[in-house]
């Protein structure tokens, strides 16, 4: 007996096993095993709902780095997006022109100018080459750019090859500022920019140089902003009332102004000179460096004196059109 029913657990074992094989389960299969197949179920659910929570925190937290991205692209924006295209086309072109006929009809017209930038291809053109060579000995600057150079400045405009900035006021040579001072003053004053960049530093010296009387003022052509619009805001009205000579090349300018009698005086915190204790009535040039390298080592050389403005706080210098304004008020009322 004890064989038989070996022999009969084995066959069921058998027959258990094929249906398994197959995805059957049998009648007789216990409630244990059924138990078993319930938390295997259960626990299964368990990880889905894990990984389903895992998921919607992922989800989430993907998004708030989204929504951050996006926030700080909307307080940044990058160059190549609408938002800085629609700044970029702000700027004001109203005293540009550009395109060959254009340009070349304001010059021939005699318009004031405050800056050139062209191609190599249009000095090859022997109408423009006669115009350029002689604004050049004037002191308009002219800058030779590269095509996509051009294209940048003009935000791709149809340019040309050329295009040009109109000044705000028309500028008169060296040797008539010379012989207009004399004529008109015993004793003039020209004020002379060295290296100021800056347009509302410029236009706010032009008005001072204006209310105190001075007789001119000297821009060299390069390294100093030109006669713009924001120069003329900023001036308020005094480039109406004053001569402004800009020249190829300031020391020359000075060494020129030297030999008709002027005595050059530099502005410098460094200088030796008190202002308030400077006592030279002749015809004076005040150069009036920029604000962080002042005057330049080669235009000191070319100064007679330099002079300093005495401060009594702690500030250790001052703006260069304050500093201007003071020494003017100084050198004038002599």
């Amino acid at each position: 007996m004890k064989n038989s029913s070996n022999k009969f657990h084995e066959k069921n074992n058998k027959v258990h096993k094929k249906n398994s094989d197959f995805g059957y389960y049998s009648k007789n299969t216990n409630r244990s095993k059924k138990n078993d197949s319930f938390l295997n179920n259960s626990a299964k659910n368990k990880k889905v709902e894990n990984y389903k929570k895992s998921d919607e925190k992922n989800t989430f937290s993907s998004l708030k780095s989204r929504n951050a991205k996006f926030k700080s692209n909307k307080e940044f924006p990058n160059k190549n997006s609408d938002t800085h295209q629609e700044f970029a086309n702000k700027r004001n072109f109203d005293d540009w022109i550009w395109g060959k006929h254009s340009v070349y009809e304001a010059l021939s017209s005699d318009r004031a100018v405050n800056r050139i930038w062209c191609t190599s291809e249009i000095f090859s053109s022997d109408k423009f080459y006669i115009l350029l060579k002689e604004l050049k000995s004037k002191g308009v600057l002219i800058e030779e750019v590269s095509w996509n150079r051009l294209s940048q400045l003009t935000y791709g405009a149809s340019h040309q090859g050329v295009a040009m900035q109109l000044a705000c006021s028309k500028t008169i040579s060296l040797e008539q500022l010379i012989d207009f001072s004399k004529h008109n003053s015993r004793n003039p004053v020209i004020v002379a920019l060295d290296g100021i960049t800056d347009p509302h530093n410029v236009g706010a010296i032009i008005r001072s140089a204006e209310a105190f009387n001075c007789k001119g003022v000297i821009i060299p052509q390069r390294r100093s902003a030109g006669l713009t619009g924001t120069v003329a805001k900023v001036a308020a009205g005094a480039l109406e009332y004053i001569h402004v000579s800009r020249v190829v090349n300031l020391n020359r300018a000075l060494e020129e102004l030297k030999k008709n009698g002027f005595l050059v005086v530099g502005l410098s915190g460094d200088g030796q000179i008190s202002i308030s204790n400077f006592q030279e009535k002749a015809p004076l040039v005040v150069v009036v460096g920029s604000e962080d390298k002042g005057i330049s080592l080669l235009t000191q050389k070319k100064c007679d004196f330099i002079l300093s403005i005495s401060l009594k706080g702690k500030t250790s210098s001052l703006n260069a059109s304050v500093a201007a304004a003071i020494s003017l008020f100084h050198l004038t009322g002599k």
